[in-house]
Order: structure tokens, then sequence, then C-alpha cells
């Protein structure tokens, strides 16, 4: 089978680049192992930790909140196994809605594990044993990562394991141990506190979320620990494993936790050990990562590198961006994705959001900067939704007012960060959206007060 370009890997980097490769005149194929498209944010990452953080924010809202509103519930219970359901229904609904897309776009679908054979070929090996081999002009790895366990854990696919079965647990443990604070052990640790599970938070250094603007780290650990959730800090695991029906975790210089369950959560790395990157020439560096030059271009001649694979925040939209940047390079010879304002979203309950460039970089830096802060208790919309915690923090150069950065905790601050990243993509300043109407009542008015307290100018605070 010949192609003009094959890309290893159907993940949310793969499969946006075969689309818009096909979108361009390609004849494209695309590679995926696993029974679905999507990658690991369809199958077990994103998308099912979003769908449990919805439902169980809705049980809860159901068994605490709803009577601050005048709606009275009685013996408010928990299914586990709809929510579960629904959580799978989620999930291939959209690995079907891929399927579509690849098909309307006349991309050939090859399941199988690739593998790099040398110059413009492609190994790929069914689930039978049988191996084909494809060829193409270009090639595109976009193969993603894998979680990554701590020497010591001893992950045995049940009791101790990843986000992987944390995602899946048939019930709700007594007590689950969380080891790393970053937004994976949060995340997952909400939906579990919120179904009635004690949760312990592990964390090695000494605050949560490194790489968020720490202001608002510091917020979300006092309104995290208010939520129940018990996160310890400095602490440096050396073990964790099973022993029979439960969990034995030992933290160094502490006495050993039992718990029902252990979610090792301590990051992610690239999933480019096995890929034949030695059969043209290539090898990632300590990181995982493979080199590529400003149009994703490799090393090797025709082999290109997106996603996961290569350097910078690993998140979907940003391997979506650099899928549809690295075809279009192939067509025009140009393209530009700015990593310095890919947006981040940690989906606990508050929310917290962010773009650009934190308070800690800037003073690092030694650039001078302008801080505007609004809190959401003093916009009206968050008042009738009763989801007033958290604020929006923007940060502007001190001289030519430029917009630096945007962070924010609080109700729909993934959504609320979609305008400041377009703004500062344009070159906003913080009197560009300080002049801009914003619709009354809406959440959307916090980040423009936010910009008029760049100058003390904002009217609601």
């Amino acid at each position: 089978m010949t192609h003009d370009l094959v890309v290893l890997g159907g993940g949310p980097g793969g499969y946006v680049a075969a689309i818009r490769a096909a979108q361009l005149g390609m004849k494209v194929a695309i590679i995926e192992k696993e029974d679905r498209f999507g990658g690991t944010c369809l199958r077990v990452g994103c998308i099912p930790s979003k769908a449990l953080l919805e439902s169980s924010h809705k049980y809860e809202i159901a068994s605490d909140e709803l009577s601050k509103h005048g709606v009275v519930t009685q013996g408010v219970s928990l299914d586990l196994a709809v929510m579960m359901k629904r959580k799978v229904d989620v999930v291939q609904t959209l690995s079907k809605g891929i399927e579509a897309l690849l098909a309307k776009n006349k991309v050939a679908k090859i399941k199988g594990t690739g593998r790099l054979a040398g110059e413009g070929r492609v190994n790929v090996t069914s689930s039978d044993g049988a191996v084909t081999e494809v060829s193409a002009q270009r090639i595109i790895l976009a193969v993603g990562s894998h979680s990554v366990v701590l020497p010591g854990i001893e992950c045995d696919g049940s009791r101790v394991g990843t986000s992987t079965e944390a995602l899946s647990y048939s019930e709700v443990p007594k007590h689950l141990v969380v080891i790393g604070g970053g937004y994976i052990g949060l995340e997952l640790g909400s939906v579990w506190r919120r179904l009635g599970s004690r949760v312990t938070v592990l964390e090695y250094f000494d605050r949560i979320l490194t790489g968020i603007d720490s202001e608002i780290a510091s917020d979300a650990l006092v309104l995290f620990r208010k939520q129940g959730l018990d996160i310890q800090l400095g602490v440096k695991v050396l073990s964790a494993k099973a022993e029979g029906e439960a969990c034995v975790v030992q933290p160094e210089g502490r006495d050993a936790i039992h718990c029902d369950r252990v979610l090792a959560a301590t990051g992610r790395k690239p999933a480019t050990s096995d890929i034949g990157l030695e059969t043209v020439g290539l090898a990632p560096n300590e990181r995982g990562w493979i080199q590529v030059d400003g149009q994703f271009r490799t090393a090797a001649p025709g082999v290109y590198a997106i996603g996961d694979c290569i350097p910078g925040p690993m998140l979907a939209h940003k391997a979506e961006e650099d899928g549809v940047a690295c075809v279009e390079a192939m067509q025009s010879g140009w393209c530009h994705v700015d990593y310095g304002l890919v947006p981040a979203v940690v989906f606990t309950h508050p929310e917290i959001a962010t773009v650009g460039r934190t308070e800690d970089q800037l003073k690092s830096d030694g650039v001078t900067y302008k801080k505007g802060i609004f809190p959401f208790r003093a916009n009206g919309r968050a008042r009738t939704i009763n989801d007033i915690t958290g604020k929006v923090k923007l940060l502007a150069d001190a001289k030519s007012d430029a917009v630096l950065g945007v962070h924010i905790i609080g109700p729909a601050a993934g959504d609320l960060i979609g305008e400041a990243a377009a703004a500062m993509n344009f070159g906003a300043s913080s009197e560009d959206i300080a002049r801009v109407c914003h619709a009354h009542p809406t959440l959307p008015e916090a980040l423009k007060e936010a910009a008029l307290a760049v100058d003390g100018r904002a009217i609601h605070a």
C-alpha cells in the first residue's frame, strides 16, 4: 500500500493531521493499534475523565446544593454502574464520530501496531500477527504518550494503577491514595471524593499544580482542602503495593498508609521507545522526545513528528495544532504554532485555566508588569448560579500594556480562557479587553473587570 502520507497514531494530533492532509489533496492512511481512534485523550484520558467529573459534580449538587435553589431532594443515591455506562457511551459516540470523519475525508484506516521499517516504510502488525508493509513519501509520528510510574510503585492493574484504572473502578474506594498533585491526580481525586471516598493526595513538591501560576495554585489548595481532599505536600513516596484486598503506601520518614486503592498520577512520557526510530537513524532524547525543526521535520528524510512526541505541553489541543501546521507546511513551506499561548485547563470545581506567562515567570525574567484581579463574588452571573468562588487575574506589560498572561480559578474558567487566548494571539492590551462591550449578566464580564483593574479602574470591585 502506497500513500502520499502515513500517520502513525490515531490520537488528536494524528487524526487531525490525517484529515487536514486529505483536505489538501493528499492520499492518506492512518495507523492505530487500539480498537478505537481518538488516542489516550478519548479512550482513557480527557473525555472519560471529564464525563466522570461532570456526573460526580451533578451528584454532589443533588446531594448538597440544590436546597439553596429551593429544590428539595430526598433519598439521593449513587448508581455507579449507570455513571460508568454513560462515560463509555460518550467515548463510543465520539470515537464513531472520528471514524466517520476519516471516512468522509477518504483517509484509509489501518488497524494494527505500526513500526518504522526504514525510509518511507512502516510495518503494521495486526491482532492475528500478520505483518503488512505500508509505504509513503512522508510519515508523521503521532504516537502520543503513556503514564510514568515511579520506582517502588508496583502497579498490578487493579488495586494499584494509573489513571486508566481509576477511570473504571467497579466500586467507590473507602480510601484512595493519589500519588501526585498535578491535574490528573486532582481531577480524579475530586471525582472519587464527590462519590464518597476518603482521598489522600501525596505531592513531592511544596505546592500543587506545578506550572500553574503560584497564586492561583495556592487558592486552589485552600479550596480543595475545604472540599475534603487531604493534600499533603513535601511527601516522597518510597513504595506502593497491593496486599490482598488492600494497599500499603510507604512515604519517606512517615508511617505507612493503608488504603483500598492507589492512583499513580506522576506524569507522562512520550511513547517513542519502540516505534522503529533506529531504522531511520533517529533516537529520542533522555526525556523521550524526538527533535524536530520549525516545520516538524526530523533528521530522517520524510519523517515528521508532532504532539506528545516532541517538546512542548502534552495537551490534546497542542497536538491538533501541531498536526495541522505540519501538513500545511508540507504544502506551503510555512507554519507557525505559538507554544507560549497554548491554554491549559484543570477541570476540577472550581475550574482552573491559564494562558501565557505566570507571575512567577515574569518575576524570574525581570519583566515589569501590572496586575489586575477581579473576584467572581462581585460578578452578577456568578451570584445567580451560586458559584462565586475564585477570581480572574490578568498580567500586562508595565510599558506597552500588552497582555502577558491570564489566569482564572472559578466557574467556567475553561470556557473563559478562550477569549483571553484569542485576544493575546491578536496582541491585545489590557485596554483593548477593557473596551470590549461584554453582555450582562455573564461570567466573561469578570475578564473585562480584571482588565480594568490593571489600571485601578474596576467598576464592580
